[in-house]
């Protein structure tokens, strides 16, 4: 059985996971990282089950074709853990790349309601 600083940190490195595979355009594995009836609820729109996240994850990357290189940073993340779910808030921010050189192209906050399946 996992100790909450194991489970803590499964959650931070999904955290993680699901920010690179968003940056690098790999929404199918940022949709695995969700469950079967999982909800990615945007400002731009909400994708319900994995195959609606990826199409809502697909449909916001077509709006802007030539993004600019980007990275989604994630920080002040708070874990509220209760058995095998958790409640988790967190800031984010994109940084994107751009002629002047780097600038913050968006931010905002999470909340994430999590949960273990088949002990991940």
């Amino acid at each position: 059985m996992a100790t909450t600083l194991e489970d803590k940190d499964a959650i931070r490195e999904l955290l993680a996971e699901y920010c690179f595979h968003l940056d690098a355009d790999r929404f199918a594995e940022m949709a695995a990282l969700f469950t079967e009836d999982g909800t990615w609820d945007t400002a731009f729109g909400k994708g319900t089950g994995r195959d609606g996240i990826i199409a809502q994850a697909t449909r916001i990357a077509q709006q802007s074709p030539s993004r600019p290189r980007r990275v989604h940073l994630v920080t002040n993340i708070v874990i509220r853990l209760d058995g095998d779910r958790a409640q988790v808030v967190s800031n984010w921010m994109v940084v994107e790349n751009n002629a002047q050189g780097p600038r913050i192209g968006s931010a905002g906050g999470y909340a994430d309601e999590l949960v273990k399946r088949d002990g991940a």
